[in-house]
């Protein structure tokens, strides 16, 4: 196999892992091929990625016994801002539901639809719970057997 279609290769398999990629596994994708190149081979196609990839904005390095491409630490405040988490923005009802909740332990759905005057989305005490923030502590021993938040 020529150099630079094995170095692309190698090159897009490291880009699409998630984890770091061992030279049996590199070895592996070329089983196939009439021009399977050797291990010695791709060892020297690995080490001209990395000298090729040290002055760009990520690096292949050797992690363990696999090798991952990664940006370095001089980069990390820009690229960590493609990942940002926006803070959850809460509706009112949402927030009211879980204010009673709070305040008003242990307490039931209807319970919390009569002080708000107005429905509770399952929505919004399956998000509460979810995150929890809020629990089942019980059932009320009325028909129904309402649960108790």
């Amino acid at each position: 196999m020529e150099t630079k279609k094995l170095n692309n290769t190698i090159e897009a398999a490291l880009m699409a892992a998630d984890r770091p990629i061992t030279v049996n596994e590199l070895d592996a994708l070329f089983t196939d091929d009439v021009d399977q190149p050797s291990k010695d081979e791709i060892r020297k196609s690995l080490k001209h990625l990395t000298d090729d990839y040290a002055e760009r904005g990520f690096r292949l390095k050797q992690v363990g016994n696999g090798y991952r491409i990664y940006v370095p630490e001089d980069y990390a405040n820009w690229v960590a801002k493609l990942w940002e988490e926006k803070p959850p923005r809460y509706s009112r009802a949402f927030l009211e539901t879980l204010v009673i909740i709070a305040y008003r332990q242990p307490a039931t759905r209807a319970e919390i639809e009569d002080i708000r005057g107005v429905s509770v989305s399952s929505k919004i005490t399956k998000t509460l719970q979810d995150r929890g923030w809020i629990r089942i502590v019980g059932h009320r021993d009325v028909p129904g057997k309402p649960a108790m938040f």
